[in-house]
C-alpha cells in the first residue's frame, strides 16, 4: 500500500448538504426548515440560551465569589526553572522573556521556592515567596525587589 492509494472507511465521509437547489435535489422547496414559523424565517431562530421566556439555566445558578477589581496578575516563575542561566547573571524580565520562562512583558513576576538553584545568580522580580529568596541566598545568589 502506497500513500496515494490511501482511502478513507466507507461511511466516514459523506458529502455536505446542499439545500435550496430544487424539487429533483428532495431538498428544495422548504430547504428542511418546515412551514411558516419564527425558525423558517430569514434570520430566525433565537439567541443562545433562550428557553422560550423561561428563567434560562445561567440565571438559575447561584451565583459564587466575585471578581477584584483591583487584582494584580503575576507570572510565575520557580527556582528549578532558573537553573538554565549561566552562573552570575543578573535575571530580570527581558532574559526571562527571551527564555522562554514568562509570557509577556507588562506582567508582574514573582519567583516560588519549587525544586532547587545550583547556579549564583542576581534576581530581579515584583515578589518572592521566603522559601524562593531563601533558595537563592543558599546557591550564593542575591535577590532585587523591582
Amino acid at each position: 500500500m502506497k500513500l496515494h492509494e490511501l482511502k478513507p472507511v466507507a461511511g466516514a465521509r459523506h458529502s455536505k448538504k446542499r439545500v435550496g437547489r430544487g424539487t429533483g435535489s428532495g431538498l428544495g422547496k422548504t430547504s428542511t426548515r418546515g412551514h411558516k414559523g419564527q425558525n423558517a424565517r430569514s434570520g430566525g431562530g433565537v439567541r443562545p440560551g433562550f428557553e422560550g421566556g423561561q428563567t434560562p439555566l445561567f440565571k438559575r445558578l447561584p451565583k459564587r465569589g466575585f471578581t477584584s477589581l483591583n487584582r494584580i496578575e503575576y507570572d510565575i516563575v520557580n527556582l528549578e526553572q532558573l537553573n538554565c542561566f549561566k552562573e552570575g547573571t543578573v535575571v530580570n524580565s527581558d532574559k526571562l522573556i527571551k527564555e522562554g520562562l514568562i509570557n509577556k512583558d507588562f506582567k508582574k513576576i514573582k519567583v516560588l521556592g519549587n525544586g532547587k538553584l545550583n547556579v549564583k545568580l542576581t534576581v530581579r522580580a515584583h515578589k518572592f515567596s521566603k522559601s524562593a529568596e531563601q533558595g537563592i541566598k543558599d546557591a550564593g545568589g542575591n535577590t532585587e525587589v523591582i
